[in-house]
């Protein structure tokens, strides 16, 4: 029996959207028992030519590309191992174990993100990055944060790697693999690949700011594909959800077939799988991806036993996750999780053991912080635990076990010492690193204060600020990167040889952790 669906709910949250989520533009759209019950466009796709948001408008779908990659390479590629052999000549400098397709296409790769690393190679954020530039920070790759199968960790540059051996092995550019399995299946009649993201179609502007500091023109250079690419209307998205509505009886389908549940190498039941992304929602399973891109938000989800499609999208950087989130849990009767007080003494800073990456717990009015990954979760209390969306934390006398299921880890946190000031001037220098091909980090201590900036394939960056943490650890703070959100807080650990002297460094981020500097004389 399909659950009942809360048309009511859904029309009230509805129709509040565009004040919730203030900014230039956006579309919304929803669509129950395979017909739409909503479907709006509201504000400017660019705020000087005066162009309205329409249905029609064509907007960067941006990370929800990736379940179109991996549904035209089940189409085209029944037999998958005639992609393995390229993974090998992407990755020539790799010594450990390579990652297989399914590694790739289940972000179990162990693979370091690209569009992080682009800050270590001296990429600037409004600055070009060809399609060639990827296979520049791919080939040096020797090793990767985790041993394939293991874990889970979103990476772009999976997807990149599937499109490219994927026009390798038909011969087919993949737009047009797009549009012969996909878009004229689905109906996606003006859907198609905007690879150069210079060039958004029809005219859309995204957005950086916000109300306070008011809205400019985000200004992007980045080529991609396979990881993203994909530009579509709300008409177009939605024609999508009819489809996998259409197909969702035949277990061949295309969309069936993505959103099948997997498991890491161990058994353990993964979250994701395909550009998918699998969680539950008032008992019902479903599938979700979002997409980013700096001055566009945007998000899908899909529950099959219920019949209920969500789609959003921004032209700014407007929560499309939470609206979408919003709108699934008004239709499904699930009520939010009630924010609840967090004593005090939960707040801390701790080093993981595994990842090597700083961790903070801040308490707020509404239970607390945690800053682990790519972006703050909030945290809420359940009896002597902690617990986000992504994670649970418990106490282990001065120490926390923190785990989280979506990326099969159990993270042990050791406490450190906070450090409010250190002199920089021992860290100052030059510093290389073998895993990406040489390229270089280098710090300077000016006015007590510590700067880094780095150079590599993509030519020299811009000066990055450090902050000291704890004793021989600093953080190197990116706010603004090629792709959006950026890498946020780097850990940089210093290594001191027997004098005491620095030697070297271990720089990571969630997307891109492990990396070894050495300072040269």
């Amino acid at each position: 029996m399909t659950p009942k669906v809360d048309l009511a709910a859904i029309e009230q949250v509805f129709a509040r959207l565009p004040q919730h989520y203030p900014g230039p533009g956006g579309v919304a759209g929803v669509m129950v028992d395979g017909r739409i019950v909503a479907r709006a466009a509201w504000g400017y796709a660019d705020l000087d030519s005066r162009d309205p948001m329409t249905a029609e408008t064509r907007l960067p779908i941006c990370s929800i590309s990736k379940q179109f990659t991996c549904a035209a390479m089940l189409a085209a590629c029944p037999d998958l191992s005639v992609l393995e052999p390229g993974i090998r000549a992407a990755l020539p400098n790799f010594t450990g174990e390579l990652p297989g397709v399914l590694d790739l296409c289940h972000n179990q790769s162990g693979l370091r993100d690209y569009w992080a690393l682009t800050v270590l190679h001296g990429g600037k954020a409004e600055g070009a990055f060809l399609r060639d530039d990827a296979a520049r920070i791919m080939a040096p790759m020797r090793s990767g944060h985790f041993a394939p199968g293991t874990r889970y960790s979103y990476c772009n540059v999976n997807y990149r790697l599937l499109s490219d051996l994927i026009e390798e092995a038909t011969g087919i550019p993949l737009d047009q693999l797009y549009r012969r399995h996909i878009f004229d299946p689905a109906g996606m009649k003006t859907a198609t690949l905007t690879a150069d993201t210079r060039r958004p179609e029809d005219g859309v502007t995204g957005y950086e700011g916000n109300d306070a500091s008011g809205y400019f023109p985000a200004l992007n250079g980045i080529t991609w594909t396979g990881d993203a690419g994909i530009s579509a209307s709300l008409d177009d998205m939605l024609a999508y959800e009819g489809w996998i509505d259409t197909t969702r009886a035949d277990a061949d389908s295309l969309y069936r077939r993505i959103a099948a549940p997997q498991t890491f190498r161990d058994g353990t039941p993964a979250e994701y799988g395909f550009g998918l992304r699998h969680s539950t929602i008032a008992g019902l399973a479903v599938t979700s991806h979002g997409g980013a891109l700096r001055g566009f938000r945007c998000h899908r989800m899909n529950s099959r036993d219920a019949r209920l499609s969500v789609v959003v999208m921004f032209n700014h950087h407007g929560d499309a996750h939470g609206a979408a989130l919003r709108l699934m849990r008004a239709g499904l009767g699930e009520t939010e999780p009630t924010a609840t007080q967090i004593a005090d003494d939960w707040a801390g800073q701790w080093i993981g053991a595994e990842t090597g990456l700083f961790t903070r717990i801040e308490p707020t009015r509404q239970g607390a912080t945690l800053h682990f990954g790519t972006g703050s979760e909030g945290l809420r209390a359940e009896g002597a635990t902690l617990v986000s969306t992504l994670a649970r934390i418990t106490r282990d006398g001065d120490a926390l076990v923190m785990q989280r299921p979506q990326e099969n880890l159990t993270e042990r946190l050791l406490p450190v010492t906070a450090e409010p000031f250190a002199d920089p001037a021992p860290l100052a220098g030059c510093y290389t690193s073998d895993e990406l091909g040489g390229a270089e980090m280098r710090i300077e201590a000016r006015d007590g204060a510590g700067y880094v900036w780095f150079r590599g394939a993509l030519g020299e960056g811009r000066v990055e600020l450090m902050r000291p943490a704890a004793p021989d650890l600093w953080l190197i703070v990116t706010r603004r990167s090629m792709d959006a959100p950026a890498p946020g807080d780097w850990t940089l650990q210093l290594h001191r040889d027997a004098t005491g002297a620095v030697s070297g460094a271990t720089l990571g981020c969630w997307l891109a952790r492990g990396i070894r500097y050495d300072k040269q004389p």
